[in-house]
C-alpha cells in the first residue's frame, strides 16, 4: 500500500490538533472558574449590541460563558469539532478559519441581537466549525472530506435548530451568524493547487521543460 504525503501530513497533525483543542477547552474551563470567583466580573465582556464601545468584546465573549453548565453543553462539540478541523486544515489555516468565524459571528450578534442583550459564549464558533466541516470537502472536491462531513451532519445536524428564533433565552443571531462565517471561512480559505502551465507557454518550442 502506497502511503501518500496528504496521509503523511493528516498524521503529523494529530498531535497539535489534540494539545490545541485540549488547551483552548482547558482556557475556557479555567476562565469561568475565574469569572465564578470574580462574582462574574468577566461577564462585562460579553457583547451588547449597537454600541461602539463593545465592538472590541467580539473577540473574548467568544471566550466566555455564563456558568459551568452553559460551558459543559458547548465543551464537547467544540473540543470534536475543534480537533477535526483542526486536523484536517493544518493548525495555521484553522487559525484563521476560526478568527473569521468569531468575528463574523460576534457581528452579527451586535447587529441583530435584542436590545439590552449580553451574548457570550462557544456556540457560535462550534456553530461555524460545524458548517466549516460540513461543506469543506464538496468546495476543496476531497472525497474525504466529503465523507467527514456527512459524518459530522448525521452526528451534528440537529444543532441547526439552535439557528433559529425559537428560543428567548438563547442567541440564535450568534449561532446563524457563526454557521454563516464557517461556511464563508470554507471558500475563503479552501486549498488552491498550483496553478497550470498554459497550453501555449507548454507548445512553445522556445522554452526547456
Amino acid at each position: 500500500m502506497t502511503k501518500t504525503r496528504a496521509d503523511a501530513g493528516t498524521r503529523a497533525r494529530v498531535g497539535p490538533a489534540l494539545f490545541l483543542m485540549l488547551g483552548w477547552v482547558a482556557l475556557l474551563w479555567l476562565l469561568e472558574g475565574v469569572d465564578q470567583a470574580s462574582g462574574h466580573a468577566l461577564d462585562s465582556f460579553g457583547i451588547q449590541p449597537r454600541t461602539l464601545g463593545e465592538l472590541p468584546d467580539i473577540l473574548p465573549a467568544a471566550f466566555i460563558h455564563f456558568g459551568f453548565d452553559h460551558l459543559a453543553a458547548n465543551t464537547l462539540p467544540l473540543l470534536v469539532l475543534g480537533f477535526l478541523a483542526a486536523l484536517r486544515s493544518g493548525i495555521a489555516r484553522f487559525l484563521g478559519v476560526t478568527l473569521l468565524i468569531v468575528v463574523t459571528s460576534g457581528l452579527g450578534v451586535w447587529l441583530t441581537a435584542a436590545p439590552h442583550s449580553n451574548t457570550a459564549g462557544a456556540s457560535g464558533v462550534v456553530f461555524g466549525l460545524f458548517g466549516y466541516l460540513l461543506v469543506r470537502g464538496f468546495i476543496e472536491r476531497k472525497a474525504l472530506d466529503i465523507a467527514l462531513g456527512v459524518l459530522v451532519g448525521a452526528a451534528y445536524g440537529s444543532i441547526v435548530w439552535g439557528a433559529l428564533p425559537t428560543d428567548s433565552g438563547i442567541s440564535w443571531q450568534g449561532h446563524l451568524f457563526g454557521l454563516v462565517g464557517g461556511v464563508l471561512a470554507a471558500f475563503v480559505f479552501r486549498h488552491r493547487g498550483p496553478r497550470r502551465a498554459t497550453a501555449g507557454a507548454l507548445s512553445d518550442p522556445s522554452r526547456s521543460l
